[in-house]
């Protein structure tokens, strides 16, 4: 008697949700062409002034920085540092974070030779391990340098994303970071495309409907939510 065949595993239907969320908001918001930067530099200044900050002011200091000639990372080092925290002003907590862009060349100088590219041609484990280990620098902004700066298949998680998908029902409220990204990387092609792509509809529907006090009228992810109700 010939045994039965093995039993497959049931698709996980977390992954088809996902590429629905996906597919529903590209097709009201399309293409959101991030990261708004010239330079990959640009990108890196842009993920450490977003710190606490809307984009809009991180925008206009960044504005400041090059009309200063100062937005690469061999001007940062010349700038004296009371200057460079002034023209970081518009982004908010700006000695902070002149200290922590100041760190960052610093590290780029020392470690690499003057030369941006050999840090983001490292590895991706290499790279977010050594993004991480600046000062300053945390899960979130390193991922950001990861994904948008060198192109690598990570997907970064912020605020909006963990919000979405504990309203969504897909992780818990209290979830950290680790276990919003094991969701997304596991149940997604690792396609850096698609992360950045992903990660800046869900930005664009969080301030368009997701807000602290959500408004779900109109919004096209409330089809998901048939049956099961958001997690407020």
């Amino acid at each position: 008697m010939l045994a039965p065949p093995p039993l497959l595993p049931r698709p996980d239907p977390r992954r088809g949700r996902l590429l629905r969320l996906y597919d529903r908001l590209h097709r009201r918001y399309g293409p959101q062409r991030w990261w708004p930067a010239r330079s990959r530099f640009e990108v890196v200044v842009g993920a450490i002034l977003t710190q606490n900050a809307a984009w809009r002011n991180a925008e206009r200091a960044i504005e400041r920085l090059r009309a200063a000639g100062a937005l690469d990372h061999h001007a940062v080092l010349r700038v004296a540092p009371a200057r460079l925290a002034a023209l970081l002003r518009p982004s908010g907590t700006f000695r902070l974070k002149a200290r922590r862009l100041r760190a960052f060349a610093e590290h780029i100088a020392r470690r690499h030779g003057g030369h941006l590219g050999r840090l983001l041609a490292l590895p991706l484990p290499e790279l977010r391990a050594e993004l991480r280990g600046i000062p300053g620098i945390g899960p979130e902004t390193a991922d950001a340098i990861a994904l948008y700066a060198a192109g690598r298949p990570i997907f970064v998680v912020d605020a909006y994303t963990r919000r979405i998908l504990a309203r969504h029902r897909l992780v818990a409220a209290d979830a950290d970071y680790e276990t919003v990204q094991a969701l997304l990387m596991g149940h997604l092609p690792h396609d850096p495309a698609l992360f950045n792509e992903f990660h800046a509809l869900l930005v664009r529907v969080a301030k368009d409907h997701c807000r602290t006090r959500p408004r779900c009228e109109g919004c096209p992810l409330r089809f998901d939510l048939r049956g099961r109700g958001p997690r407020l």
